[in-house]
């Protein structure tokens, strides 16, 4: 027996919400062929008007539904369905204040907790959400879900709390947001494939938020051909959008014509709005992308005009205060309740006009206004990955104080804002997450899948993808904010210095490299030869990585010889003229941009014999103290013995500890724990098999000082998945956040690990900044390959030094001077 129209239609509603708008489009063809009935055929009509638009056809989409409205004879309720119907054909068309309309009309019109109503109230939460009205998107959200879980109806609930998850993206939620939308991600999918891509579409616009725009980006762009197969040429156009508005960050030429394509799509399909809003991420690329080219004035307020027409005010908001940027109008004025990335733009602006009025004080206090704004956001989420990538909405600020605070030529002024950039994603305390069960089994199946996967780019299996993302979820909601640091200013600053320590705080303005020297008795600006570094930063990598590789032979004094007079003419123009400015100092603090993170300044002649520490920030440096003995802070080990000390009261404290580990296939490391090992008093050892992942963090969490020789590799995409082979597998960056108290001092006898990826101009990260996070006081490593009988001798001396009590920059630079050996190993964080 053939099935009815009322059949039939629900079937073709059921196909619709699957996103099978082929077994759709048929099922209400021949619904609607076999019925007479006025009420019904206006709701098959209208089922009909939602897949055409969703396949490329939104004004006949929009044609046929308001001829069903129009139609006499319907009931109340089928009138309310027609106006949600349309409402939601305009909502996706950009046309917010008519969907707005349409939409009320039929909430108002249909049964309080129905799933009709609440379909209607999910509509206008988006309605809501374009027009940054997020109370009002947060009710009708509500509303939504308090339906759908009276009736049982899973999927759009699912959708109702992934949308929940987008209007906390919009309020700068990132941590709620990404926790909302995986949470639901697993529901949607099941329901279909485009319903997973419709919610990695807005997953990716969190992680560009955040700043990981590479995992954006690769996801955007399966997603737009996700909805390109399935002739979804809104949605296409939607992700190529988004696509653009990443890429602008840090690729401007491609923001362009990404943002044309997705412009020209829209214009196509009639979608004026979304038109539009493309149109003003091109003109914002152009400018970016032609900085000289004078814009064309007319242009960005015809788009500012249309975004505003369309309801996107705040986007219209933004548009114009780049169009002020560019020719010095009236800014616009903000409500105080305006996205925090948009308040952030507004102090760009002001920043950077001032700068170029020649009002370096006007453009300081801007600039600096925008950075307590990003710190103030910061301190809604505690994850350091999350941290240092946000601090991409900050590139500009902090590149147009430091070059206002450059032509100053102030070394208080300078150093201020050194600090700043040093201090942009240290300025919020965390708090350590609890130990996660569900946390360390994804670690764990990620080490067995690392290790199946051997030989190929482990990064694009797509269960190692699922659990990646799993595990930077759950790190992201778990780790709490425990206040702030404090950032100490220059004259505070030389008071904490004793006479034989120097402070050289190197600064890139992009420009220029600058010096802050600073001494207990002295401070001053010494400006270096950025022409001269560059090129002798230009192959320093691969001579470093060639020498270390290169055992005996013809060639190896060649080598040497090459890297010999490399290192030379980088300590000539880098490191010989702010020594000159520090006098006498016998030991160092650097401070460095991203610019000279992977130098080994270890190997420099001038640095030969001298202690030196690599700072996270000067204001971390002296705020730590050193940790004693029986102490069970995190913080730094001055030094240590292997004679008990004693209390004022007399009574023994306990000696310090060490442990070492040993990971698989590297030659001497068994030789090179054994001998460091030999330099303390009941030293642990882990190798072989008993070199496991929870073994070695179990050991972390009970010595002083662990000393790790295994392969490391540094993951640049992503560095909290660096990490060092043991017996079992990679020990990750995330691994280390879950132990409950880090060693004193860390000493990473792994190739890379000293290595640290550079985000959004000055934020480094990588294993070393993941220990100091975690607590440790110093790390040793190494940003380069180094010799395994390098380290195998020069590593065991400095145990020798340690045990002894020497701080561990003075453990190492003494541990140098008594081998003869050179060696990019340096300490990070607290080292002298």
């Amino acid at each position: 027996m053939p099935l009815s129209a009322a059949e039939l239609h629900q079937r073709g509603v059921d196909a619709a919400n699957s996103r099978r708008f082929a077994q759709a489009r048929r099922a209400l063809t021949t619904a609607s062929a076999r019925t007479d009935d006025a009420d019904l055929r206006a709701r098959i009509d209208g089922t009909m008007a939602y897949v055409l638009a969703q396949t490329g056809q939104p004004a006949e989409a929009e044609r046929l539904s308001r001829a069903a409205l129009s139609r006499p004879g319907l009931s109340e309720e089928t009138v309310a369905l027609a106006n949600g119907q349309l409402g939601t054909l305009l909502m996706h068309g950009g046309r917010l204040d008519e969907a707005d309309l349409f939409l009320t009309k039929a909430i108002d019109g249909l049964d309080e907790g129905s799933i009709e109503s609440a379909n209607c109230l999910m509509s206008r939460s988006i309605v809501s959400m374009q027009r940054h009205r997020l109370d009002d998107c947060s009710a009708d959200l509500q509303r939504a879900i308090a339906a759908y879980e009276a009736h049982g109806a899973d999927a759009p609930l699912a959708e109702a709390r992934h949308n929940l998850g987008y209007a906390a993206l919009l309020g700068g939620d990132l941590v709620t947001a990404l926790g909302l939308m995986t949470r639901s991600r697993p529901i949607l999918a099941a329901t279909s494939d485009l319903a997973a891509a419709i919610s990695d579409l807005d997953r990716a616009e969190v992680l560009r938020d955040a700043g990981l725009t590479t995992e954006a980006e690769e996801l955007l762009g399966t997603v737009a051909v996700r909805f390109g197969a399935q002739r979804m040429r809104q949605a296409r156009g939607e992700a190529e959008f988004h696509l653009a508005r990443s890429l602008l960050r840090h690729d401007a030429a491609s923001a362009e014509r990404a943002a044309a394509t997705a412009s020209r799509r829209f214009a196509a399909l009639g979608s004026e709005s979304w038109a539009a809003r493309a149109e003003a991420v091109r003109l914002e690329a152009r400018l970016l992308a032609h900085p000289k080219a004078t814009p064309n004035g007319e242009d960005f307020a015809r788009t500012a005009a249309a975004l505003a027409r369309g309801g996107f005010r705040t986007e219209a908001t933004a548009l114009s205060l780049t169009a002020r940027l560019a020719d010095g109008g009236r800014l616009p004025r903000l409500t105080r309740d305006a996205p925090t990335p948009l308040r952030l733009r507004e102090h760009e602006v002001r920043a950077v006009r001032a700068a170029s009025a020649g009002k370096d004080a006007d453009a300081r206090r801007a600039a600096a206004a925008g950075l307590d704004l990003l710190t103030a956001w910061q301190q809604s989420f505690g994850a350091l990955d999350l941290q240092a990538s946000v601090a991409m909405h900050g590139t500009e600020l902090m590149f147009t104080g430091l070059a206002a605070a450059a032509r100053s030529r102030d070394p208080e002024v300078l150093f201020e804002w050194s600090e700043r950039a040093r201090h942009l994603s240290q300025q919020v305390a965390p708090v350590r997450p609890p130990h996660d069960e569900e946390l360390s089994a994804d670690l764990a199946e990620l080490r067995m899948l690392r290790a199946d996967l051997a030989g190929s780019d482990w990064t694009t299996d797509a269960r190692v993808r699922e659990l990646r993302d799993r595990v930077r979820d759950r790190q992201w909601s778990s780790t709490g904010v425990g206040g702030s640091h404090e950032r100490l200013g220059l004259r505070e600053t030389r008071a904490r210095l004793d006479d034989d320590t120097a402070i050289l705080a190197y600064v890139f303005t992009r420009d220029e490299l600058l010096c802050v020297v600073v001494t207990a008795s002295a401070s001053s600006i010494v400006e270096l030869s950025l022409p001269r570094i560059e090129a002798a930063l230009d192959g320093l990598r691969a001579d470093l990585d060639v020498a270390a590789l290169t055992h005996g032979g013809p060639m190896a004094p060649v080598v040497q010889r090459s890297l010999d007079e490399r290192l030379r003419r980088l300590d000539e123009a880098l490191l010989a003229p702010a020594r000159a400015a520090a006098g006498g100092a016998a030991r160092l603090t650097l401070t460095v941009p991203g610019i000279l993170g992977g130098i080994p300044w270890a190997m420099l002649p001038g640095m030969r014999g001298t202690p030196f520490t690599i700072a996270t920030s000067v204001s971390r440096w002296l705020g730590e103290s050193p940790r004693r003995p029986d102490s069970t802070s995190t913080s730094r080990l001055a030094g240590a013995s292997q004679m008990a000390p004693r209390r004022a009261d007399g009574a023994s404290t306990p000696a310090p500890t060490a442990g070492f580990a040993t990971g698989p296939r590297v030659a001497r490391a068994e030789e090179e724990v054994r001998r460091a090992a030999g330099a303390w008093r009941d030293a642990r050892m882990l190798t072989g098999e008993h070199a496991r992942v929870s073994a070695v963090t179990e050991l972390a969490e009970q010595v002083d000082v662990l000393h790790i020789a295994a392969h490391g590799r540094h993951a640049v995409d992503n560095p909290l998945f660096s990490g060092f082979e043991l017996h079992d597998g990679t020990l990750f960056g995330y691994d280390v956040d879950l132990i409950s108290r880090a060693p004193a001092t860390v000493v990473l006898s792994a190739c890379e690990l000293g290595r640290s990826s550079v985000r959004w101009g000055e934020e480094a990260l990588g294993m070393t900044r993941v220990w100091l996070r975690a607590g440790t006081g110093c790390v040793i490593a190494a940003p380069v390959v180094v010799a395994d009988d390098i380290a195998c001798e020069l590593l065991g001396a400095v145990h020798v030094e340690l045990a002894a009590g020497a701080p561990p920059a003075v453990a190492l630079a003494a541990a140098s001077e008594s081998t003869g050996l050179s060696a990019p190993f340096q300490c990070h964080g607290s080292g002298l």
